[in-house]
């Protein structure tokens, strides 16, 4: 095609250790001139960071294979361009592909980028030989991406595996479309989230296969990019494959803008540790999030012990998942959630279907229509207790009813629920609610 920028013409080498930074990043900035596409061709092709600029189609040819390198000397810190202190959203650690304050951007190809995370992350028998808690991080990581306000951003066909950190981060961005790509990462790896819309707006999310230790999908509003791009919303997700030890769709935890306008429908989640969690936590309004036909699996995961303390997932097996409970003990203002519907929800759970708020934040207008959940046992552990990690409530025992509710006003759950044995009726109870108002709850038994 005309304006074709080959990297081989840059002098780029396809021997897997060269790196090739410099002849790729000559390639983008000769593209971005008049517009055009960047080719990686068939072959293995190590790069430190790559900088994407505007009006360019950043295409990797099938049997290309774009290597990160794992060189803190090799990344750029591209959080030194804001003020965080890391505390909680760990931007330490830089990216291997970054964008900033750019338009028409393509990522495109059925080649693969490889974020190393397999050298990266390491077993070290945390859960006395359960194999399953997240592994230990052995070597320094980068994000594999970090596009921040691009207008007008198109990611299809890519495949990603083995992300080091968070695998494709885009904070602020507008007009987005994310089709048919493969995210394939260590299913145990801890911070490897497969899709990060932080604060972005105008967003579809299809076809998409999506396997990662921590949540496949999840939708914030991080406190520096919230600070800079205020909200995310109008956000459509459909007929996607969700794999992960943590959420399959979470919305938070991080919450500094409100987050609104979100349809999530179509999609299998499989064998995760929660099917669809929200949380609100650092003072935003959650609202107008809309699921429906949904089916799959949720379990608990086993934990671990370092020497900082307990590793574990977040989720314990709960189908869905709404929470607005205190971050810490400052007790600050969590934030509000209200006019959330759920409908043709399939699912097989270890742990309730759970909607917890608080007197001063509590969770308003929740209506569950058509769940069919089926209460059993798949994995290794018990459950056995409620999990509203991070918060001060944290991890603490409990019955595992089917249904639980806390400080909800306007509360509608329809459908039917199937026990299969260690599970009962009579021991876990269909549903209970505390300090609720206005709740309507029709639930029948099957056999």
């Amino acid at each position: 095609m005309a304006n074709t920028y080959n990297i081989l013409d840059y002098g780029a080498v396809a021997d897997g250790k060269t790196n090739n930074a410099s002849a790729i990043q000559q390639a983008i900035d000769e593209a971005s001139k008049q517009g055009g596409q960047v080719v990686i061709p068939a072959g293995e092709f190590y790069s430190g960071t790559i900088v994407l600029k505007s009006n360019i189609d950043f295409h990797l040819e099938k049997g290309a294979v774009l290597i990160s390198s794992l060189q803190e000397e090799d990344i750029l810190d591209f959080a030194k361009l804001f003020d965080d202190d890391n505390e909680c959203t760990g931007w330490d650690g830089g990216c291997f592909i970054f964008a900033c304050h750019a338009e028409n951007i393509t990522i495109s190809g059925e080649g693969v980028i490889y974020g190393q995370g397999d050298k990266v992350f390491i077993d070290d028998n945390a859960d006395n030989g359960a194999h399953e808690c997240p592994l230990q991080v052995a070597a320094f990581r980068p994000r594999t991406t970090f596009l921040e306000d691009v207008t007008n951003l198109t990611i299809k066909d890519i495949t990603i595996k083995d992300a080091a950190f968070w695998t494709l981060h885009m904070a602020g961005c507008k007009h987005v479309r994310i089709q048919d790509i493969k995210i394939l990462n260590d299913i145990r790896g801890a911070n490897n989230d497969g899709i990060d819309p932080d604060t972005c707006q105008d967003v579809i999310i299809s076809g998409c296969l999506i396997k990662t230790g921590d949540d496949a999908i999840v939708l914030k509003t991080t406190k520096p990019m919230a600070a800079k791009y205020g909200t995310c919303e109008n956000i459509v997700i459909n007929n996607c494959v969700l794999y992960s030890r943590d959420s399959a769709l979470k919305i938070g935890t991080e919450t500094h803008g409100d987050i609104r306008n979100v349809i999530l429908s179509d999609c299998v989640i499989k064998d995760c540790s929660r099917g669809i969690g929200i949380w609100v936590r650092d003072g935003a309004t959650i609202e107008d999030i809309h699921i429906h036909h949904i089916t799959g699996s949720v379990l608990k995961y086993a934990d671990g012990m370092r020497e900082h303390g307990p590793t574990r997932w977040w989720g314990n097996g709960e189908p869905l998942f709404i929470n607005a409970t205190y971050r810490n003990a400052e007790h600050k203002f969590p934030g509000t959630i209200r006019n959330i519907t759920f409908d043709h929800v399939y699912m097989k759970a270890e742990s309730s279907i759970f909607f917890g708020g608080e007197e001063d934040a509590r969770i308003r207008n929740i209506i569950v229509e058509d769940a069919n959940i089926t209460m059993c046992s798949q994995g290794t552990q018990q459950s056995g207790c409620f999990d509203e990690q991070p918060s001060q409530r944290d991890v603490y025992p409990h019955h595992i009813p089917a249904v639980y509710a806390r400080c909800v006003d306007g509360l509608e759950v329809s459908g039917r629920v199937r026990f299969e044995k260690p599970y009962s009726m009579e021991e876990n109870g269909l549903y209970e609610v505390e300090n609720c108002t206005e709740e309507s709850i029709h639930l029948r038994q099957i056999v």
